[in-house]
């Protein structure tokens, strides 16, 4: 299983590579394939394993055409995927594929790699930095991947009204954070 990698880390080895960083262009490139790897094959199913290569290796060239094209002020992702996702339309259209499949992958890749949706959770990652290690574990396992509060204490061993009490803290913080709450609530 492919490590989760973050926006910062990718465009930092983006703009290291782009100052002539070799190490880190060639590092950039092997965790870009495990990405690209992995974004293939859950698209592809029964085609994967000799479409995703292929594909992987179309994108990794089309990167390393277009790098100079890569605005350094926007998200890395967004720039990324984008390419991927057109080389997989394109692929989709040369193979005949079109039941649906192709919207279906314009809905989803928009969605997921839109640039205001990376910011979102960039922002979303610096708000949950700033709290306590315990509620922000809570906050991302509740109220971003979706687990119950019974999953979370199950989890973390606390009981379920702990988990409630610690997740009711941290949105409070975070609403006082951005101005929403106050302190007498």
């Amino acid at each position: 299983m492919t490590k989760l990698v973050s926006e910062q880390a990718l465009k930092g080895l983006m703009l290291l590579s782009l100052d002539g960083d070799e190490a880190a262009y060639r590092r950039l490139l092997s965790i870009l394939r495990d990405l690209l790897l992995t974004f293939f094959r859950k698209r592809l199913g029964s085609n994967a394993p000799p479409d995703a290569e292929d594909l992987v290796q179309e994108v990794l060239l089309a990167v390393h055409s277009r790098r100079i094209t890569y605005d350094r002020e926007r998200p890395f992702t967004a720039w990324f995927f984008k390419i991927a996702k057109y080389k997989l339309i394109d692929h989709f259209r040369a193979s005949d594929r079109k039941n649906g499949v192709e919207v279906a992958l314009l809905d989803e890749v928009a969605a997921e790699f839109r640039e205001e949706a990376l910011f979102a959770h960039l922002d979303v990652d610096r708000l949950l930095d700033q709290l306590p290690a315990k509620q922000r574990e809570l906050l991302r396992q509740v109220k971003i991947a979706g687990k119950t509060t019974a999953e979370a204490a199950t989890d973390t061993g606390q009981s379920e009204v702990m988990v409630r009490v610690s997740i009711h803290r941290g949105m409070r913080a975070i609403g006082r954070k951005l101005g929403f709450a106050n302190d007498e609530d």
